[in-house]
């Protein structure tokens, strides 16, 4: 049977067509944005010299009175349930997790090695100071002698080994809609412990989660702010990314954590469990990310959309309500697990 290749071939060259404009304009957004980053990194970063370091709060090994402050370090860390020493390792293993993120980052369209002073100095900068957070909080727990330090380590090369999926491929713009919310996201997560950790007597690492969670907070900002100037330069495309990663939903670091023998992500559900619980990350926290995105990118009012933009939109600002209704549906039992991770 003869076929007329014309009408077969023709969507296709057309749908190619359509795709390549879309992306050919992404990295003309991304190169718009790019030529503010000093500005970006002297708004949401800290000068390296006069940051805090993982040292500033930890005991210094130096003193005469190294013994006696890890003493009362452990001292301080023997009260913290078990509930709070899973979901404290489960953050450190996401923190210690940071080369998988920098090199997701790094393959995003729109920044690359060619442009070191561009969005590449961003991801450098922001990698720089996440750093510090792995660092500082796997310092802490091997001196509180509170954990299983091999069985963390385990985990942690287990899940930069077996990288990750968030559906995001290497679109720029679906990429800083997660990283908006991971970020607010961590930084609730830290905000909560810091909050525990003073409940439970144990005020220095209190003040540790809180400094963690005060850097989270500044780089929300900045992947916000991230969004905020694509929304202004491509409206429509900019709020189907968003629509597309909230249908998708956002999956945290830590849903591909493992123990050892375990399978790939078989220990989140455990610890999203112990959070839960907790009260540290909960469906209403997602909920409230949600709402305050919403809010402050202006969504229900942003003006110029095409047809699938109006469609993205629509379908946002419904969703908010659609989560609350089952919010509270997805608290479970109290669950009898043992992480390997704890003494």
């Amino acid at each position: 049977m003869w076929i007329e290749l014309p009408h077969l071939v023709s969507p296709i060259i057309q749908l190619k067509t359509m795709i390549e404009q879309i992306k050919q304009t992404r990295l003309e957004v991304m190169n718009h944005l790019s030529k503010n980053i000093d500005n970006i990194i002297e708004e949401y970063l800290k000068k390296i010299d006069v940051n805090w370091q993982p040292s500033d709060f930890l005991p210094d090994s130096s003193s005469e009175n190294f013994a006696a402050q890890i003493k009362e370090l452990q001292e301080q860390c023997r009260e913290l349930p078990y509930d709070y020493l899973a979901v404290l390792v489960g953050d450190i293993i996401t923190e210690e997790a940071l080369p998988t993120y920098e090199s997701w980052l790094m393959d995003v369209e729109g920044i690359t090695k060619d442009q070191p002073q561009g969005w590449a100095k961003w991801v450098r900068m922001w990698t720089a100071e996440e750093n510090r957070h792995g660092d500082l909080l796997n310092k802490y727990i091997y001196l509180s002698g509170r954990v299983n330090m091999r069985q963390m380590e385990i985990s942690t090369q287990y899940l930069i080994a077996d990288g990750f999926d968030i559906g995001t491929g290497a679109d720029p713009y679906k990429n800083f809609v997660y990283t908006s919310f991971q970020e607010l996201a961590t930084n609730i997560s830290h905000r909560r412990t810091a909050s525990l950790a003073k409940k439970y007597g144990s005020l220095q690492l209190s003040k540790i989660c809180g400094v963690i969670a005060s850097d989270e907070a500044r780089h929300a900002k900045a992947y916000k702010s991230f969004v905020a100037g694509i929304l202004e330069l491509d409206p429509s495309e900019m709020m189907i990314a968003f629509e597309y990663m909230m249908r998708k939903k956002i999956i945290m670091p830590a849903h591909f954590l493992r123990q050892s023998g375990e399978d790939l992500g078989a220990t989140f559900s455990h610890f999203s469990d112990a959070a839960q619980r907790l009260g540290v990350y909960t469906s209403w926290d997602y909920t409230n990310i949600l709402e305050s995105l919403i809010e402050e990118w202006n969504i229900g009012n942003i003006t110029g959309l095409n047809e699938g933009g109006e469609k993205a939109r629509d379908y946002l600002m419904k969703l908010p309500d659609r989560f609350k209704k089952v919010a509270g549906r997805s608290i479970k039992a109290p669950l009898e697990y043992e992480f390997n991770w704890i003494k």
